[in-house]
């Protein structure tokens, strides 16, 4: 079909997605908090004439929108979670909270649920003009930041019936993801021991903070029997108490655990957990722990990736103002120095030289251009809840610039971009990419019967949970 009514579509939709992905930015919802995010969703979904089933798979916040019958069934992925401590003006070179403390969309899923939306609804235009035959599916997912609500989805049904699934996440290049991410699992542990004067019964308290900080050290010496592609990290959630006269007698600790893939990850959860016991016992303290959450790798789709990549090409670039300009270049100024842009893992050659050659070394400020696609192995070390997706169905993820070059993610200057035009224009981009991806897939049964050929060899081995049936999808405060 002619790519340019999707196009259009998109830019019918505009004010109206505009002005969603700003009304997300001020909610600035924490994971499986966002009630009022998740409303204004599925209220828009409903006026544009989509099927919309709420509170699905067991997490309150998620939600579907369906258009449309029979195969195929494409569906569009979409977030609109924010993060603590990222309160932020927005359209400012300098910190500046608009509350102290407050949340924030530094991630920028404000515009990547948005997004999203946008190509569901240029897609169901296209349906509804017979332009395209099949269903479209927008699934709200709720919880990326902490709380992996596309795994509890996964693990309760969602994403199986799918002939494919896409989406994007907000960045400073235009590119394709491509490569592998970490399996994650999260584990709350709490120690439990007796109060006691700290100076007059000493011998009386059984501290759970020693316990906590035992605990701690023997992973810091588990780090050097670790594989190279896993990591550990963890956080006090409690300490005891602010008195350093009382024997403390609980003490709370939160872990991510990462690996290659879901069995390595567990392998090296069941090792901290041992780590754990083995504080208790030094200590006489008792120790519990529940999960929290978990994600799974990664699968790459090539085919589908390939898609994305003509996509990308094919959609028109945002036009910048000058005014576009004069602010990028204010807020690249307070970013720190680093390498050339990119996403996943280090960069090959063939990109390096390329982005060398359109940023001059990396001084541009808005990277206005689309990256080659180069098909890689890399390992990314972080985790993502779109690879439990990848397990399920064909599935692929791009970027698009909604920030300036440089500019870390999960930053205050991410949030100060969230309403700016220069990322509205690049939510805009990347819906009429993503709504021409699913009209290639829709329209090109040989490309779907590829991408699941390559799909089901890569994942042949099955899905791997990495929740438990018992785990409970709960918001972490």
């Amino acid at each position: 079909m002619d790519k340019t009514f999707l196009y259009d579509a998109v830019e019918k939709a505009a004010d109206v997605l505009t002005a969603l992905s700003d009304r997300i930015w001020e909610y600035a919802e924490l994971s499986l908090e966002e009630f009022q995010s998740a409303a204004a969703y599925c209220d828009l979904l409903e006026a544009q004439g989509f099927q919309v089933e709420r509170e699905v798979y067991g997490v309150k916040t998620a939600f579907t929108g369906s258009f449309g019958q029979g195969k195929p069934v494409i569906g569009i992925l979409g977030e609109f979670d924010a993060l603590s401590g990222l309160s932020q003006a927005p359209g400012v070179a300098e910190k500046q909270p608009l509350t102290a403390g407050g949340c924030g969309h530094g991630c920028g899923h404000n515009l990547l649920g948005a997004a999203a939306l946008g190509a569901a609804i240029a897609v169901k235009e296209a349906i509804e003009a017979g332009k395209l035959t099949g269903t479209v599916v927008f699934y709200g997912c709720p919880g990326e930041e902490g709380c992996a609500g596309k795994a509890f989805m996964a693990r309760d049904g969602a994403f199986r019936d799918l002939d494919a699934a896409i989406t994007w996440h907000p960045g400073d290049v235009n590119e394709v993801s491509t490569g592998s991410n970490a399996a994650s699992l999260q584990m709350i542990f709490s120690f439990t021991g007796i109060a006691a004067h700290a100076a007059g019964n000493p011998e009386q308290g059984r501290s759970a903070l020693d316990a906590a900080e035992l605990m701690n050290h023997g992973v810091q010496y588990l780090r050097e029997h670790m594989e190279a592609k896993c990591s550990v990290h963890y956080s006090y959630l409690d300490a005891g108490g602010r008195s350093p006269n009382v024997v403390q007698p609980t003490a709370k600790l939160c872990y991510m655990v990462r690996g290659e893939n879901v069995t390595k990850a567990k392998a090296l959860l069941e090792r901290v957990k041992k780590i754990a016991q083995g504080a208790a016992m030094m200590t006489e303290t008792q120790v519990s722990w529940h999960q929290v959450d978990g994600t799974a790798s990664t699968l790459s789709n090539r085919v589908l990736e390939e898609v994305l990549q003509e996509n990308l090409s094919c959609a028109p670039l945002p036009a910048y103002s000058q005014a576009d300009w004069d602010f990028a270049e204010a807020l690249k100024k307070t970013c720190p120095a680093g390498d050339l842009p990119g996403t996943l893992g280090p960069q090959a050659a063939e990109k390096r030289a390329f982005v060398e050659k359109m940023t001059d070394s990396g001084s541009r400020a808005l990277n206005d251009f689309v990256m080659p696609y180069v098909p890689s192995d890399n390992f990314e070390r972080g985790s993502t809840d779109v690879g439990d997706v990848s397990w399920l169905t064909p599935t692929a993820q791009m970027n698009a610039v909604t920030w300036v070059s440089g500019c870390p993610g999960h930053s205050w200057q991410v949030v100060s971009m969230g309403k700016s035009g220069i990322a509205h224009k690049g939510m805009l981009y990347a819906a009429k990419a993503l709504a021409g991806a699913a009209a290639d897939l829709m329209e090109t049964p040989a490309l779907l019967a590829k991408a699941r050929s390559e799909f089901e060899k890569e994942a042949a081995a099955g899905y791997d949970c990495p929740i438990g049936p018992e785990v409970v999808p709960t918001a972490q405060v």
